[in-house]
């Protein structure tokens, strides 16, 4: 089983909007970090937003006052709100958690991504 799993993903012009989905399966619940994560083609791998079991949020700088990262406990779902969107995001975004045991999570489970692409 698969214990994450990405939508919402698209193309769209710069300056628009995407959400971004993440479902987890049964066993991540609410004790468990969360974050997103993307890697353009030909460069590495980079964490864009994470979220802790208690709702604290931290971005990266290059998105920050752009994307949100939220959650929905009950429904055991990650948001990523992307706004102003530029062509730099483009990428494939990946859902990622883990246990939470304090400080920096560690990341230990994730999806299969979902393509975003923005275009000039």
């Amino acid at each position: 089983q698969v214990p994450l799993v990405e939508s919402g993903g698209g193309s769209v012009q710069a300056g628009g909007s995407l959400k971004l989905s993440c479902v987890a399966s049964g066993f991540i619940d609410n004790s468990y970090c969360m974050g997103w994560f993307r890697q353009a083609p030909g460069k590495e791998r980079e964490e864009v937003a994470g979220i802790d079991s208690g709702g604290s949020t931290n971005y990266a700088d290059s998105v920050k006052g752009r994307f949100t990262i939220s959650k929905d406990n009950a429904k055991k779902t990650l948001y990523l709100q992307m706004n102003s969107l530029k062509p730099e995001d483009t990428g494939m975004y990946y859902c990622a958690a883990d246990r939470d045991f304090g400080g920096r999570c560690l990341f230990g489970y994730w999806g299969q991504g979902t393509q975003v692409t923005v275009s000039s």
